[in-house]
């Protein structure tokens, strides 16, 4: 399970671009964390692209507002569950949700003032359907390879 909350300014990314990145930032993550492209792993992932009006909205202690449209601000939350997160796995995802993000964008590389948050959720506090989900219970699912299925009952103690 994994939540990717998409900040922006009012406006900057097109209904197109949205479209185009509920599939590119959940496979961003997706594929590291399963370890391997499998669709039918995308259910477990939300994207939610939140719009702030630019009065909402500073970097460098300016608001956007007054800076104008050439601050080109984003911030990208990552929440997962508890699994392998060794440092090169979170490093891959985030350059991957930077990577999708560009290519959305038109542009060949993200900008500097595109920031990406990555939060584990530990385990036994991410709940659904009424209880406390845990990853364990995911594993047997058939989309995470063996290999990361036994890093991931390493990395959690299980």
């Amino acid at each position: 399970m994994t939540i990717i909350t998409v900040n922006t300014p009012k406006g900057r990314l097109s209904l197109e671009q949205r479209r185009t990145l509920a599939e590119t930032l959940t496979d961003a993550v997706l594929v590291p964390e399963v370890g391997q492209f499998t669709p039918p792993a995308r259910v477990g992932f939300q994207v939610h692209f939140v719009e702030r009006e630019p009065d909402m909205m500073a970097i460098g202690g300016r608001l956007l507002a007054d800076i104008g449209p050439e601050a080109d601000v984003m911030v990208i939350d990552v929440a997962v569950m508890d699994g392998d997160w060794r440092r090169g796995v979170r490093a891959e995802v985030i350059e991957r949700v930077l990577s999708a993000l560009a290519e959305a964008c038109g542009l060949q590389e993200p900008s500097p003032t595109w920031w990406v948050n990555f939060r584990v959720i530990d385990e036994g506090s991410w709940g659904s359907g009424g209880g406390t989900l845990s990853v364990l219970s995911l594993l047997d699912s058939g989309v995470f390879t063996e290999e990361k299925a036994k890093l991931i009952r390493a990395a959690i103690g299980a």
